[in-house]
């Protein structure tokens, strides 16, 4: 057993009571994933560290975890490897949250009707979300993914306005100040749903973290919030704002937004209304492979009961133009190892989540269809707009066409195969035919969405963006 262990390499060293320590063996970890056994933490921190009485990853023990989350990932969910055609809606950058990660929000006073400073910010009316929409229908998606900062002006309803103003302080004592004062309104969590969900679109909106912020200063239960918002249109939840489950590490990075206990309330409320849910991890900044297994412990947990999810998603931690990274915090992400077995852990680990994802957007392409062979088994989507990872410092682009997924995918031997976004509609590609477009979508009909699949095709997907 080794001694405990500060956040791997590249990130600053901090003193957690949750460390990479186990009991268990690399040997019998593997042999209870290999056997399809249900993984204990201390299974999983041996697979996740390649054994915790060395340090450092042993790469030809990593490649055993690999090839055991790969044989998994075929017996589940087999040789197809799936992509949405979707759209990226994020309805506004104002947010006064302040956490150390996030480049994406900008401090909500910058936005005020009165203020004098500049920013690079956005906030878009529920006409120019319909208008987004709208558009992209004409494309081909059929998936509207919103995740947004925490506005001070947005509400529920109407009647959450009266209750926030109501408040003797309410920027002060809920984070709240009437549309009036900014330059734009966003209007309600209703009317951005309302505008959104046109056209046969499945709409893909309000995290944990957002559903919070639109029952602040009330007594409504995250139940109550998720099915006014269904009925106005919202059809899944992202279960984003996760990044690590784990207190002592939020207490690092994010700490003044959503607990874990109310990150998980929020879900259970959400697939109480009707809805499905995703879930995510955003690591590779100041956790431990320890810290990891426990959040995915959380997930399982959650999965068992609510059955709700229908993937996981991790999201490597990408640093420039970021706090933790500007500040000295930490000093880069993961490695490409730790990427390869989070994947692959999580493939083991969570044996009630079918659909594990690799992201283009967080990995790039030549990694993102490395993952495709620890474990993952879907490839994203086609992401006509994608700002949040932009602004973080990511560079690996804004849009994947269907005849860029015929051609990655095909290229590693695997069936690229078109679903919707609960994975319950499934589409294979032909391969052979001669353009390549969305066939899922209410208006799709295989038209390419941005012509051929050629380089100009996809640069002009970025100007249009």
């Amino acid at each position: 057993m080794r001694e405990p262990a500060g956040p791997t390499d590249g990130h600053s060293d901090f003193e957690f009571d949750v460390v990479p320590e186990t009991d268990q063996s690399f040997e019998n970890a593997l042999a209870n994933a290999r056997a399809g056994d249900r993984l204990t933490v201390d299974d999983g921190i041996e697979l996740i560290t390649t054994g915790t009485e060395r340090d450092g990853i042993d790469p030809v023990r990593k490649e055993r975890v690999l090839e055991a989350a790969d044989r998994r990932r075929a017996e589940i969910v087999g040789d197809d490897v799936t992509f949405v055609a979707n759209l990226n809606n994020n309805v506004t950058t104002a947010c006064n949250t302040g956490c150390l990660f996030c480049n994406f929000k900008d401090t909500a006073h910058q936005f005020e009707a009165d203020s004098e400073g500049e920013h690079a910010g956005f906030t878009k009316t529920p006409a120019e979300s319909r208008a987004i929409v709208e558009e992209a229908l004409e494309m081909g998606i059929y998936e509207v993914t919103s995740v947004s900062g925490l506005h001070p002006a947005f509400a529920l309803d109407d009647e959450h306005h009266e209750i926030l103003a109501s408040f003797d302080d309410p920027a002060s004592a809920v984070d709240y100040k009437p549309p009036a004062v900014y330059e734009t309104d966003p209007g309600t969590y209703v009317d951005q749903m309302r505008a959104m969900s046109v056209g046969g679109v499945h709409l893909h909106s309000m995290t944990p973290e957002e559903a919070q912020h639109a029952r602040r200063g009330t007594e409504w239960s995250y139940e109550d919030v998720y099915r006014e918002l269904r009925s106005a249109g919202l059809d899944s939840a992202p279960g984003t704002a996760a990044e690590i489950l784990i207190e002592e590490v939020r207490e690092v990075i994010c700490p003044g937004k959503i607990s874990t206990d109310e990150w998980v309330a929020a879900l259970e409320g959400a697939v109480a209304a009707g809805l499905d849910v995703t879930s995510t991890m955003m690591y590779g900044h100041v956790e431990n492979e320890a810290h990891r297994v426990e959040h995915l412990k959380v997930i399982r947990d959650l999965q068992d009961r609510t059955g709700g999810i229908t993937e996981f998603v991790p999201l490597s931690f990408v640093h420039e133009h970021t706090p933790l990274y500007e500040r000295g915090v930490v000093d880069g992400g993961a490695t490409d190892a730790e990427d390869e077995l989070l994947v692959a852990v999580a493939r083991l680990f969570l044996d009630n989540v079918e659909n594990v994802q690799s992201s283009w957007v967080k990995y790039g392409n030549a990694k993102g269809l490395k993952l495709l062979n620890c474990g993952a088994n879907d490839f994203m989507g086609t992401i006509l707009s994608e700002e949040i990872t932009t602004r973080a410092g990511g560079s690996h682009g804004e849009f994947r066409s269907v005849a860029d997924y015929v051609e990655m995918i095909s290229a590693i031997g695997r069936r690229p195969v078109e679903r919707s976004t609960d994975y319950r509609t499934r589409r294979p590609v032909d391969v052979d035919a001669p353009v390549h477009g969305p066939r899922l979508g209410p208006r799709a009909d295989g038209t390419p969405m941005f012509g051929e699949a050629t380089d100009e095709g996809t640069d002009a997907a970025h100007a249009d963006d």
